[in-house]
């Protein structure tokens, strides 16, 4: 039998796509490809950060890319932009599986969104080994919603997750606090159940073209990255202003983009915090160079729904790093295990103030930093339990 594999990878993201799951799906496939397994991928047209669909003819050698999603346009509302994006998927799929699963060896569906699959297993070839890439569970973040609406919501998610699960061969997870919670939530099999952590996917190369931006003789506290429910973003940006305050020769920035950061640029009356569009991949590795602290914030209660895919990069880039996360956490567990800093467990701004000021106040051994991430967070042992 050939090692060589026929795969298909479901998911609206990937390249040229900015959101860090479309990295992770772009790396992903291109180390497979790198490795003589004939890929193909059923995506969108790029519209993240700001929910525009962008038309992209771009290509990778030795991936097949099929887009659809080309005239869709989201509404202003997260809940309306989801719904738009589930649904508008799931039809995409549906018109476009029946082609390209056949001769596949595997299908890997990445997961969320969910919908699209849940609606596709009817017509799925039974053959088909069913590899699920879980980097959210989505009903965490559901669960502590109120109102009815919330309520309805949460049972739909319960239910279409619970499905999607139950009827793939493997799950893969990021984080092995999010497979317990999902063993838990869904009644799953555990001999089904896998966990491998995010991977570095940092370009080797550092760029010199932040300088004009971030100044190397001030106090540069960074966060990057999307910015949703789960990042926290507005008591994140009232503890930018309140450290501002606090900290001399400092400056704080967002470097992102979308409805919530347009929302915080738009009422930032404070001159020391600063917002900035996401970077290219190719300048990420500068803005951590330049970055003197680097913040993960995780809202409280959601440390099992996700583990931050861009933990990795920070880490290897010798960067330092406050974590804001809940207690006992995955990612809390980690650092503590491989002599990592700094957690902060709370959200008040004095706590959070102080956990910042010892980070700044202690040298950073990037050697072991590095070599801990590296370690820990490898695409080679992804692709191991893809195809294994």
């Amino acid at each position: 039998m050939s090692s060589k594999k026929n795969i298909l990878i479901l998911s609206p993201f990937f390249y040229p796509e900015l959101i860090s799951t479309g990295k992770f799906n772009t790396d992903l496939a291109r180390e497979l490809a790198k490795q003589g397994h004939n890929i193909t991928i059923l995506c969108f047209h790029p519209f993240y950060p700001n929910w525009k669909t962008k038309k992209s003819e771009d290509f990778i050698n030795n991936i097949k890319i099929i887009r659809g999603g080309k005239n869709i346009k989201y509404p202003k509302k997260q809940f309306l932009r989801r719904m738009v994006l589930e649904f508008s998927f799931s039809f995409f799929l549906l018109r476009k599986l029946g082609k390209h699963q056949k001769n596949k060896d595997i299908v890997i569906p990445v997961f969320p969104p969910s919908f699209g699959f849940y609606a596709s297993l009817l017509f799925l070839n039974k053959k088909l080994k069913k590899v699920g890439m879980v980097h959210d569970l989505q009903e965490v973040y559901s669960k502590n919603k109120t109102g009815v609406l919330n309520k309805i919501i949460h049972s739909l998610i319960h239910k279409i997750e619970k499905k999607c699960y139950k009827n793939c061969d493997k799950l893969i997870f990021l984080s092995t606090e999010m497979k317990v919670k999902a063993k838990e939530l869904y009644n799953l099999n555990e001999k089904n159940l896998e966990v491998q952590y995010p991977f570095i996917n940092l370009k080797k190369t550092i760029s010199n073209s932040l300088g004009n931006i971030l100044n190397k003789q001030t106090t540069n506290i960074v966060y990057s990255g999307a910015l949703g429910e789960k990042q926290n973003p507005y008591e994140l940006y009232n503890f930018f202003d309140f450290a501002s305050r606090k900290i001399s020769n400092s400056q704080f920035y967002f470097f992102s983009q979308g409805i919530i950061f347009d929302t915080l640029k738009s009422k930032n009356k404070n001159s020391q915090i600063n917002f900035h569009n996401l970077v290219n991949i190719e300048h990420l590795e500068e803005l951590y160079m330049r970055s003197t602290v680097q913040i993960v914030p995780q809202k409280e209660n959601t440390s099992k729904g996700s583990l931050p895919s861009k933990l990795p990069n920070l880490l290897v880039s010798g960067c330092k790093v406050l974590v804001i996360t809940d207690k006992n956490s995955e990612i809390e567990k980690v650092f503590k295990s491989n002599g990592l800093s700094q957690i902060s467990n709370s959200w008040s701004y004095q706590k959070l103030l102080n956990s910042l000021n010892l980070l700044l106040e202690k040298d950073t051994d990037v050697t072991h930093q590095k070599n801990v991430a590296k370690k820990l967070f490898t695409i080679e042992e992804m692709i191991l339990k893809v195809l294994r």
